[in-house]
C-alpha cells in the first residue's frame, strides 16, 4: 500500500509532467509548429507530443530535468523503441502519410529557463 508521501510525490510528479508538457508544446508553437496530440496513447506506448508545421511531423519527448545533459541521458534505448513504435501506429493512421517527413525531436524542460527544443534527438527505425 503506497504511503501518503509516495502518493504526494506521484502527484507532484504528475503535475510536473503536465506543466513541462504545456511548456514544451508553447515553445514548439512559439516556432510554428501546430500541436497535434499530447499524451498520445497507443498499446505500443505514449507519445509526450506530436507537432506539425507543413509536412514535417515531430514525435516530441518532454524530459523536465536539471540540465540539458541530464535531459538527454533519460531517453533510453527501451523509450526510443516505444515511441518509434507508437509513431509507426500514428503514422498509419494518417491520410497523407507518404508525403509526410519524420522526426523524433526531444524538449528539454530545464529550471527557470525557455524549455530547449533539441532536433533530431534520436533517429527513426529508416
Amino acid at each position: 500500500m503506497a504511503t501518503k508521501r509516495q502518493a504526494l510525490h506521484r502527484r507532484q510528479a504528475y503535475r510536473r509532467g503536465h506543466r513541462s508538457e504545456w511548456l514544451a508544446a508553447l515553445a514548439l508553437m512559439v516556432k510554428g509548429y501546430r500541436i497535434l496530440a499530447r499524451r498520445h496513447r497507443t498499446k505500443l506506448g505514449e507519445i509526450d507530443l506530436i507537432a506539425r508545421r507543413g509536412d514535417l511531423v515531430l514525435f516530441v519527448e518532454v524530459k523536465a530535468r536539471r540540465t540539458l545533459m541530464e535531459a538527454m541521458e533519460a531517453i533510453a534505448r527501451g523509450s526510443e523503441r516505444r515511441i518509434e513504435g507508437a509513431a509507426d501506429l500514428w503514422l498509419s493512421r494518417q491520410p497523407d502519410y507518404g508525403k509526410l517527413s519524420v522526426r523524433f525531436d526531444m524538449v528539454a524542460v530545464l529550471p527557470w529557463r525557455w524549455p530547449v527544443h533539441v532536433e533530431n534527438a534520436f533517429y527513426g527505425r529508416n
